[in-house]
């Protein structure tokens, strides 16, 4: 996929795109979108659907056997696949999410053998960063690596980890120097099959059902040293390098939720009928609607130029992934909230789409960051 493209022009080949992960989403991972919100299960349809048409990690660079997909692409299929189902999405945000420290610092070794092995849909990939103790603070984190010869033993808790159990691999922050706080951090590759991990029960949560949040223990976890991502004591700074980047991608999830909402409230006030016209001619409803689209592109635009941003590797990306992750989210929280409003009592009930898509929207103004820690990073990051 190109490399090239502009703030205010997509390309052809990423409307392409859009239009294939579009008619794959509707046909493969829409029918199962409340069944699996309702029965909280992981939407193992709509891995396979990604995975037989190699969209569960376009991120992954052609040398590593992956689509080689830039930003924008990789936006494009979160937006798209979040329309129809907010927890599915979440298989190719957080495989890039999982996966990016080790593109970002790796080793040549690590990279081929962990990028490779997720491009070749040998597993899914989850980011180990907050701890029952440490949120917002992540620098605060407690679990510890320490050296045993050429391994390292990992000892701790890692709590809200988005599709644990699920995935395969992991990347894990641990602190390996506690005298130095954020740069006594370091960062792992962690097997779901390595000794000493498990996991806990799967949260109960008010939405993204279908992706399982379970806390991941590591009880004496001995792992080769040569799985340590990056020099020792830089793990903190590739953690929030990789968010700077990631956080984007929660913004495409918001963006396709608050799509979704729009696109059937539209189509249900075209055929509901008062006071003998459609709903949708009512000019305080065409109002909302208006307010609707317009926050919603406006997200939009910012998600696909800080996307740009992030495939260039700009100096202000800090600021342009921090904006576009909080205003989407903010958007898609209001726009989920007036579909329902716009389906009335409906909208209330669980046999519309629009309550699940309100309570999906809720999760992308708190995770990689809740939206006032963004504004603390903008804040700090002014450009």
């Amino acid at each position: 996929m190109s490399q090239d493209f502009d703030l205010f022009r997509i390309s052809e080949e990423h409307e392409m795109l859009r239009e294939a992960v579009r008619s794959l989403a509707e046909a493969k991972i829409a029918p199962f979108a409340a069944e699996v919100d309702e029965q909280g299960r992981f939407p193992q349809e709509a891995l396979d659907a990604l995975q037989g048409n190699d969209l569960h990690a376009v991120h992954v660079p052609e040398e590593f056997g992956g689509a080689g997909a830039d930003a924008l692409a990789t936006v494009i299929v979160i937006e798209e696949v979040a329309r129809v189902c907010g927890s599915s999405s979440l298989i190719p945000a957080v495989n890039k999410l999982g996966s990016l420290p080790v593109q970002l610092s790796g080793s040549e070794e690590l990279k081929a053998k962990y990028l490779g092995a997720l491009a070749r849909g040998e597993g899914m990939f989850s980011y180990c960063l907050s701890e029952p103790e440490a949120g917002s603070d992540a620098a605060g984190m407690r679990t510890r690596a320490v050296r045993d010869g050429d391994f390292w033993v990992l000892n701790g808790v890692k709590r809200w980890i988005t599709n644990a159990g699920v995935s395969e691999f992991y990347t894990v922050m641990a602190v390996t120097d506690p005298e130095l706080r954020s740069k006594g951090i370091s960062a792992f590759v962690v097997e779901k099959g390595d000794e000493g991990v498990s996991f806990g029960a799967p949260e109960r949560k008010l939405g993204i059902k279908g992706s399982p949040t379970r806390e991941v223990y590591f009880d004496n976890v001995r792992i080769p040293a040569d799985r340590m991502i990056g020099a020792e004591g830089t793990g903190f700074a590739t953690a929030m390098r990789t968010l700077d980047h990631t956080r984007v991608t929660i913004a495409a999830q918001a963006l396709g939720i608050a799509q979704g909402a729009l696109d059937y409230a539209k189509g249900y006030v075209r055929e509901r009928k008062q006071f003998g016209k459609p709903v949708g001619d009512f000019q305080g409803v065409q109002f909302m609607l208006a307010d609707m689209a317009m926050k919603l592109e406006a997200a939009r635009q910012l998600t696909y130029a800080a996307a740009a941003k992030s495939q260039r590797g700009d100096g202000d990306l800090t600021f342009f992934g921090a904006a576009a992750k909080c205003f989407a989210s903010d958007a898609a929280m209001e726009i989920t909230t007036d579909a329902v409003q716009l389906l009335g009592g409906y909208g209330y009930t669980r046999d519309y789409p629009v309550e699940r898509m309100m309570r999906d929207a809720k999760i992308t103004q708190i995770y990689e960051g809740t939206n006032q820690i963004q504004r603390i990073v903008m804040a700090r990051n002014l450009p």
